[in-house]
């Protein structure tokens, strides 16, 4: 599992590490970072199948909906707690927006294990994102976000 982490958040840093190189105007710099990010993707998804840890749809819809309800109702409240008594509001704002974006993220997950336990997948037409906070909506973009108030204009198809 240290191994997966790792991986996985090599994958997350380089792919930021490749939008910088970009934004500074160095776009072969940020080709090989990208394809580092790939290449720690493919082997942290190679451990997930060594560690036995894909299971069914409904399994892992399951599982998904412990962990980001673990997240809303444990982990980032003890993150926005310590970030307010260190005096770090930004990283408090992050936490908020990253804590309601993990009870949406559960409340979706609980509306597809729902299909899924009735062998029928999802009846949407469409999935956004929002590129602030990581909220995701169903079939439609609201006016501004309702966990950090992005424009709606904001968010992006996910197909």
């Amino acid at each position: 599992m240290d191994a997966f982490a790792g991986e996985s958040q090599a994958n997350r840093k380089y792919a930021v590490f490749a939008e910088k190189a970009d934004a500074e105007d160095f776009p072969n710099v940020a080709r090989v970072f990208r394809a580092a990010s790939e290449a720690e993707a493919i082997h942290a998804k190679r451990l997930l199948f060594v560690l036995q840890a894909i299971k069914s749809t409904e399994e892992n819809l399951a599982a998904s909906i412990e962990g980001e309800t673990d997240e809303f109702t444990t982990m980032y409240p003890a993150f926005i707690e310590q970030a307010e008594t260190e005096n770090q509001p930004e990283a408090a704002k992050v936490f908020r927006h990253a804590m309601g974006a993990e009870k949406v993220h559960a409340q979706r997950y609980t509306r597809a294990l729902e299909a899924v336990r009735q062998e029928k997948d999802l009846d949407l037409s469409a999935v956004y994102l929002c590129p602030v906070c990581g909220n995701v909506e169903l079939d439609e973009v609201p006016e501004n976000c309702p966990i950090c108030n992005v424009p709606g204009r904001m968010f992006r198809e996910v197909g």
